[in-house]
């Protein structure tokens, strides 16, 4: 997909219908979001302002991965946004690893800096300085903090969400007296990591490890959790770092333990952005525009009134007080009470933004006391699609809708993974499946990064993430013994 550098590159092409999904996954994505009025561009290359139906998109992913993180004893901090480069240059393999991407500071106003300073791509650097000023005794230990901000990689080809310059995410850092508590903690994300994709996203994912080539910069092992997109390709949506002592070493994060010996501390850090919501997109979006899944939508359900004449004000009015009752049930509601436009519009209107449920109350919906209501995980015209519930007990009854659209979208996405990964057991079935970007492919791996980079010349296709091996087998892409079982895929 070509890069969208400003408004007015991206005006020339404006919107005018959100084209196929499957026609091309890639128009339809950028066509969808900004139809639905989520993002838009602006004049910074590869810099998106976030709109506020989209912003809420991110505060409800937000909130729902922050009561997690405070759940398992963690606490929220901030850290600057500029880092010496003098500080940088102290982990060499962790510049090394984001050197490409790092946008630099050169001058203050007209004075130009005695030492340059790097914006923010990821805090492990200026977070380990100043936990060596915290960090005295075992004490000290654990320290577990999490940190909500913005990062920069200053990135060549980007799409809104999935890779732009500046992105949000969250990055948590830990410190701890041991390599085995550490490791605990990088398990424990790497679930609250998978827990919400797959329960709150609705994005089913498959966890392992990163491969030597895919490991992040530093770190001793990366956890990671990988989705599946509608053309094949994965989505890296979390990874969890153990570091090991290596930051600890280079930041000098000691401290005096039990025995009464000088140590140094073990390491991590874990982060998510709102990639996550890019793939969430992707993964249940359809023709008519977004499908959004209930814990995450702005508004879980939509309230339409359908006038007649003479009966208007009666409509209006019962329309008011589902509102009020859903409201007051904790349910997220807006009434559209436009007159500009007639139902219809709005019907399309609200299922490309992709609210879970709609509600419609016309002049015999009042007389009888129910609502109808539709589901926008369901097929346009689908028997189970429209339902009709009594207004005594409405609470209920849409609270169980809800449930059933955030288990449905699950479902189907699931099951569209299940389908798409490939168990290979010869080379040449497993190129043919990564050149035809069937899906991910499973195969017995040597785990050798000449053999990954083998695959990637040939098929642009790298690791996602490999689990342990319980049998004895042979590479299937070089014949030498295999250690792990990996899955392949072409990426985002």
């Amino acid at each position: 997909m070509a890069e969208e550098t400003s408004v007015q590159a991206f005006d020339e092409t404006l919107v005018k219908e959100i084209p196929p999904k499957a026609a091309d996954l890639s128009k339809w994505y950028t066509a969808a979001c900004w139809k639905a009025e989520l993002f838009d561009y602006t004049p910074v290359r590869g810099s998106i302002a976030l709109r506020p139906y989209g912003y809420a998109l991110w505060e409800n992913l937000q909130r729902q991965m922050d009561d997690r993180f405070k759940a398992t004893g963690h606490m929220n901090a901030y850290f600057p946004l500029f880092i010496p480069e003098s500080l940088l240059m102290r982990e060499a393999a962790h510049v090394e690893g984001f050197a490409p991407e790092v946008a630099w500071v050169t001058h203050g106003g007209n004075e130009k800096l005695t030492e340059r300073l790097a914006v923010r791509p990821t805090s492990e650097v200026i977070i380990g300085v100043m936990y060596a000023r915290w960090v005295q005794s075992y004490r000290d230990l654990p320290i577990l903090i999490n940190c909500w901000n913005n990062v920069v990689r200053w990135e060549k080809a980007t799409r809104p969400f999935l890779r732009t310059m500046e992105f949000l995410w969250q990055e948590g850092h830990t410190a701890h007296a041991s390599h085995e508590e550490s490791m605990e903690e990088v398990a424990r994300m790497l679930e609250v990591y998978r827990e919400v994709a797959e329960d709150v996203c609705g994005m089913p994912v498959v966890v392992g490890e990163k491969s030597i080539s895919e490991r992040f910069a530093g770190a001793l092992h990366t956890y990671s959790i990988e989705a599946l997109m509608p053309d094949g390709k994965a989505l890296q949506a979390g990874t969890s770092h153990d570091l090991g002592q290596n930051f600890a070493k280079a930041y000098d994060i000691q401290f005096v333990d039990r025995d009464q010996r000088i140590k140094h501390a073990w390491t991590t850090s874990w982060g998510v952005s709102w990639r996550m919501l890019g793939g969430m997109i992707m993964t249940h979006g359809d023709d008519r525009g977004l499908r959004l899944p209930p814990i995450l939508a702005p508004y879980q359900a939509v309230i339409i009134p359908i006038p007649k004449k003479g009966a208007e004000g009666r409509i209006a009015a019962a329309a008011r007080d589902v509102r009020d009752r859903l409201a007051n049930a904790g349910i997220r509601v807006r009434f559209d009470d436009r007159d500009e436009h007639k139902p219809g519009w709005k019907f399309s209107d609200w299922e490309m933004r992709g609210v879970p449920l709609r509600v419609e109350i016309g002049a015999r919906d009042v007389e009888e006391g129910h609502v109808t209501v539709v589901r926008r995980d369901r097929e346009k015209g689908a028997r189970d699609a429209k339902i009709s519930l009594p207004v005594s007990g409405l609470e209920s009854g849409v609270r169980d809708l809800l449930d059933a659209v955030q288990r449905g979208l699950y479902e189907q996405a699931r099951e569209f993974l299940d389908s798409h990964l490939f168990d290979a057991s010869t080379r040449e079935e497993f190129f043919d499946l990564l050149r035809r970007q069937a899906g991910m492919v499973r195969i017995a791996w040597c785990d050798d990064p000449d053999c990954e980079a083998e695959v990637k010349a040939q098929t642009s296709a790298t690791t996602r993430n490999q689990v342990p091996l319980e049998t004895r087998a042979t590479c299937v892409v070089c014949g030498r013994p295999a250690k792990t079982l990996a899955c392949f895929a072409r990426s985002y």
